[in-house]
């Protein structure tokens, strides 16, 4: 008889790639979207920032709540392999923790509800046989693990470790892999994708990446996720651009502008070359600019915030994120002077303000336009409007756009089409399928 699984995916979509290694590993399982019914629950966990370790933990205690006495509740991911000594004695409801080095051996771990944590972490490849969800076109491929850079407020090196790129074949055996299931539509990510391939000697990794995917029959778009300013080159951003693949989009998250900022969170790059990066984007046709930025970081007085919301409301990106600095143990900004919880409240608040001014900006330059969409089922307002994601943007990142006119074509989801966008209704765009 088979037995049900209900796994909850936390946190980012490199998360996400690991969520799905588990379900490849578990396919003798049946999917249920009702915990209270499974037979297994996983919660794969983020362990990132304040709010995230407070979901995971909040999620944790919920699945306890609702399981049936005889399941069994699996952790695994980053929050467990951070805390795992802590988590153990403080969450005696758990019956298996497992961290970031054992996704491919779930199934033992569960057959034999035996923690586990490897000293090294896992890195998705190609002999993977991930169940990709959520869509039945786009998958995520993550090309590298870890990080070498060293900011001030990130503590992700200290449980990921070192940059470990794969092997370029590897990846595109993987995308290979999928085009033949059916999948056309890729992003690429890590937590330093400009890096990738440095660990191996690669120059200019990401670059060999873009020409070969370009390679690869029946890939129809791709996008790199997770830039860093001071490993981008201008070489990478006209690769990206010249490509008949790769969307021009560029997602550099800069997390301050200000000089003094940038050294104090070690970011390696200073205002200036990270203003000659972006406006070097910003000029190549059509180019679409993602970021983020981190307010009430120590060390920044309010002379420098208004200075990058100054220049938040003057560049114009096509999206902006917004994120209230986190204290984590182990970062180099840990024992620094903090700012008061509520004045970083303040700031967010502004800033998120001032972002969703520039985002709706950007989407009101796009009325009258035509663009490559893919329509993805009945959308959330109306069962008569369509949910479609315009081909550039990121899935299930930025958004999507409202069909409310089809012309009577037949539509099929997971299928790309011409849209033309009439109007921005609230904070989405409105568009109809030509004849």
């Amino acid at each position: 008889m088979s037995k049900n699984l209900h796994l909850i995916s936390l946190g980012c979509t490199k998360n996400l790639v690991d969520s799905e290694v588990m379900l490849g590993r578990l396919k003798e399982y049946t999917l249920t979207d009702d915990a209270q019914g499974a037979d297994v629950i996983i919660i794969n966990t983020c362990g990132f920032i304040d709010a995230a370790k407070q979901e995971s933990i909040s999620t944790i205690l919920e699945m306890h709540e609702v399981r049936k006495e005889d399941s069994i509740l699996v952790v695994s991911g980053c929050l467990s392999e951070r805390y795992r000594e802590e988590l153990a004695q403080e969450l005696p409801e758990v019956d298996i923790f497992t961290g970031v080095g054992d996704y491919a051996i779930i199934d033992e771990l569960i057959a034999k509800r035996e923690n586990r944590f490897s000293r090294s972490v896992y890195l998705a490849n190609e002999n993977d046989e991930r169940i990709i969800t959520g869509s039945n076109y786009h998958a995520y491929i993550k090309i590298s693990e870890g990080c070498n850079q060293v900011c001030s407020f990130c503590a992700i090196p200290s449980f990921k470790g070192k940059l470990h790129s794969r092997p370029l074949v590897s990846i595109i055996i993987e995308v290979q892999n999928l085009v033949k299931q059916g999948y056309y539509d890729f992003s690429f990510v890590s937590q330093d994708s400009s890096s990738y391939g440095r660990d191996r000697g690669y120059q200019e990794g990401l670059i060999d990446l873009i020409g070969a995917i370009e390679e690869v029959e029946g890939v129809k778009s791709a996008r790199v996720l997770y830039l860093y300013p001071s490993t981008t080159s201008f070489a990478l951003i006209d690769a990206i651009a010249a490509s008949s693949i790769f969307q021009t989009y560029y997602d550099m998250p800069i997390q301050h502008i200000d000089d003094a900022m940038l050294k104090t969170m070690k970011r390696g790059f200073g205002e200036s070359k990270t203003l000659e990066l972006l406006d070097y984007m910003r000029s190549k046709e059509g180019s679409f600019i993602r970021s983020a930025i981190i307010v009430g970081h120590p060390s920044e007085t309010q002379e420098r915030f208004e200075k990058v919301c100054d220049f938040v409301q003057n560049f114009g990106f096509d999206r902006l994120s917004v994120f209230e600095y986190s204290n984590e143990e182990t970062t180099k900004a840990y024992e620094m002077e903090q700012i008061a919880d509520n004045m970083k409240a303040q700031r967010a608040k502004k800033l998120g303000d001032i972002a969703m001014q520039t985002n709706r900006k950007a989407l009101e330059k796009l009325i009258d336009t035509t663009m490559q969409v893919v329509i993805q089922g009945e959308s959330d307002e109306h069962a008569y409007l369509l949910s479609a994601r315009p081909l550039q943007w990121a899935f299930e990142i930025d958004g999507d756009i409202l069909i409310n006119d089809t012309h009577d074509k037949p539509i099929e989801y997971g299928v790309v089409y011409q849209a033309q966008i009439t109007q921005l209704a609230g904070d989405r765009l409105l568009a109809s399928i030509p004849l």
